[in-house]
């Protein structure tokens, strides 16, 4: 088993851009909140906030507070340097994590702070939060505690 811990992922070039349709996940991201846009008219869930719904086509948002427990859909595990300076950074895993709950939205992250030889797909994952700057969070996801136990035995 790889018993190598994920580590946080590099902060070069690690910049994000909003717009008024992303916003509120940034500014509820600072807050360490969750939250995942949702059609104000229809209740369909749609990650990324995009203008429309695809749906219905509305352009009304409600963002709802989610929990961020969920599902390890996809990740890879970067572990050769790609820029220099990310070498502390070695290695960190990229992850795409499904909410079954939230009509199976995905939204991209990390995975961090768990042994890598336990991450499988559809392993369950919870929220955790990083800064990888001063004032700059991020959502970012472990193994929930129950897969790390079962991975020891």
């Amino acid at each position: 088993m790889d018993a190598r811990i994920a580590r946080h992922p590099p902060v070069i070039g690690n910049r994000i851009v909003t717009d008024a349709w992303t916003e509120p996940f940034w500014e509820a991201a600072a807050r360490r909140e969750l939250v995942l846009p949702r059609c104000a008219d229809c209740g369909t869930y749609r990650m990324p906030p995009t203008p429309f719904c695809p749906a219905c086509r509305s352009q009304a948002i409600d963002w709802t507070r989610h929990d961020g427990c969920g599902m390890l859909y996809s990740y890879t595990i970067v572990d050769r340097v790609l820029i220099e300076g990310m070498e502390q950074s070695l290695p960190y895993v990229p992850a795409v994590v499904e909410f079954p709950d939230a009509q199976g939205i995905r939204l991209i992250s990390n995975i961090v702070d768990c042994p890598i030889g336990a991450l499988r797909v559809d392993a369950p994952v919870a929220l955790t939060w990083i800064e990888p700057t001063p004032g700059r969070v991020l959502p970012a996801f472990t193994l929930r505690p129950e897969e790390r136990e079962d991975d020891r035995s």
